[in-house]
């Protein structure tokens, strides 16, 4: 009874169903090279036509010829989203986590609508948005959108404080310099225009001079603006694009693809499963996907040494 079950093999893992089939053909498709580059190739094909239908006399004469192309442009970005789509037919959540695919997709479906189509300058703005889509195949240029995004709420405080900062200044110089020098602070706005000109001290010397006829007091309003505004804030503002620039790297190079791997482990989930989850060192060497494999194996040896063990008695 011992060697009947000797040569006990594991049985083989299940066959993929029919939509992890579809997401790996369809993902090898995707990630392939040569299809970004046809991808590239034909955004900036279009960005060419957006240009050449500026020119009315070019876009009349030859308007039926520009118009066949932009259908098939139309036709490669919508192939482009359902092949996309079909990479993700598994896990289709995942396809709208990612702001990539929401972005083409939602300017490949307006593209459709009858109000898009009704409407000229809406639909030549959203064909504009598809030069945009460049920042997808190219890495750095990714990284440089993505930090823009994330600075936007440190952008919204700086430009609520620079506010403030020009509001309460613009009120002093208005308070002291009204009378003397009404061409830039005759009231509250122009007193806002001329700071805000300041703020890159361009005429500096100039207001500083014309100040100091006033009131030697006006150096020390001048000194304290521009070093508030022109010093610290900018700098500021420096350091939150830097961050951001360096936060956007970290998850462009922390998220390397967002299509499923030929055999989805737990390696794999722990990476897609939280964006923001730094990875396990020990990924990358597979470290742990081979202490899976290997408690699998002992787990299977110790069910068959316990099938021999009952077979036995």
């Amino acid at each position: 009874m011992n060697h009947k079950h000797r040569g006990t093999r594991v049985s083989p893992a299940p066959r993929p169903g029919p939509r992890r089939a579809l997401a790996r053909r369809a993902g090898r498709l995707v990630e392939a090279p040569w299809f970004s580059v046809v991808v590239m190739a034909v955004i900036l094909a279009n960005a060419v036509l957006l240009g050449v239908e500026t020119y009315a006399g070019l876009a009349q004469r030859h308007h039926a010829a520009l118009t066949l192309l932009e259908n098939c442009f139309l036709t490669v970005f919508t192939v482009e989203v359902v092949l996309r789509l079909a990479a993700h037919a598994d896990r289709p959540g995942d396809f709208l986590r990612n702001p990539w695919n929401v972005f083409d997709a939602a300017v490949v479906l307006f593209a459709f609508l009858p109000v898009t189509s009704d409407n000229t300058t809406l639909l030549r703005l959203l064909r504009l948005f598809r030069v945009l889509r460049t920042a997808r195949f190219l890495p750095q240029l990714r990284v440089i959108v993505t930090a823009l995004g994330k600075c936007l709420p440190g952008t919204l405080s700086f430009v609520l404080v620079g506010t403030l900062l020009l509001y309460v200044y613009a009120m002093v110089g208005w308070l002291f310099f009204a009378a003397s020098d009404p061409e830039h602070y005759g009231s509250l706005g122009r007193a806002v225009v001329t700071l805000f000109i300041l703020m890159s001290l361009d005429g500096l010397g100039d207001a500083v001079h014309a100040g100091l006829l006033i009131s030697p007091w006006s150096l020390v309003y001048y000194g304290s603006y521009v070093l508030l505004s022109s010093f610290l804030l900018v700098n500021l503002l420096i350091g939150v694009v830097i961050n951001s620039l360096e936060q956007a790297r970290e998850v462009d190079l922390g998220t390397k693809s967002d299509l499923p791997p030929a055999i989805p482990g737990p390696a794999h989930r722990r990476h897609t499963g939280d964006p923001g989850q730094e990875p396990d060192p020990l990924d990358a060497f597979g470290v742990r996907d081979r202490i899976l494999a290997a408690r699998l194996a002992l787990d299977d040896a110790e069910r068959l040494l316990q099938i021999s063990r009952l077979d036995s008695r």
